[in-house]
């Protein structure tokens, strides 16, 4: 990053157990995004989560992070198919929002063995369009939304890429002239006078 100010670093990270000088000095470590996932909706955290782990401390995680530094943009994932209801996944998103996240992703839940939690449904495409839609409505700056989509979904990188580096140009002031120009050309102006009127004295001189 100092090498190179222009490329982008979104970093998936822990809620530090609540710590939030731990979260405040990433925040202002020059990252670009700052992601840390709820996973799921609140009433399924105790089944899908770690202990250690639990949706309110994950919000105020979030809320931290762009306290720490406003221009950060703030991620957040949810697995879907574990049970939960149309309800409860608006719900989570209206938290989301209130603790100012950008950006969340929404991808089918799959039973990676036969130790983990079973798959409650298979949720349709056509619902994870309606979550997507929502999401905007509700104003994130981008929902990625689909049954394979997951936190580092490659199409959704590109597009919050993109997104990143058009908002900051809009954002940058326009230059000022610079005075040393403009002093320039006061100067040629001034000597361009000055030549009209050598030039008037030299015909006067002639004709005497």
């Amino acid at each position: 990053k100092q090498r190179k100010p222009t490329i982008l670093v979104e970093c998936l990270v822990s809620d530090f157990q609540g710590r939030p000088e731990s979260v405040q000095l990433l925040a202002n470590s020059g990252l670009d995004v700052y992601a840390h996932n709820v996973e799921t909706v609140e009433r399924l955290q105790p089944f899908v989560r770690d202990p250690r782990a639990n949706y309110q401390q994950s919000l105020k995680t979030l809320q931290l992070a762009k306290q720490a530094k406003p221009d950060l943009y703030t991620k957040t994932s949810i697995m879907l198919g574990l049970g939960e209801t149309d309800q409860e996944v608006i719900q989570t998103m209206k938290d989301l929002r209130h603790v100012g996240v950008d950006v969340v992703t929404f991808g089918q839940y799959l039973r990676p063995t036969d130790k983990h939690l079973s798959v409650v449904e298979y949720v349709t495409p056509q619902k994870f369009d309606h979550f997507r839609q929502i999401g905007e409505q509700m104003g994130f700056k981008y929902v990625a939304s689909g049954p394979m989509v997951r936190s580092s979904y490659k199409a959704g990188e590109f597009y919050l890429e993109h997104m990143i580096k058009t908002e900051r140009t809009q954002n940058e002031p326009e230059p000022e002239p610079k005075p040393e120009l403009q002093a320039k050309t006061e100067v040629l102006s001034g000597s361009h006078n000055h030549d009209d009127h050598d030039e008037e004295r030299e015909q006067t001189l002639l004709l005497n």
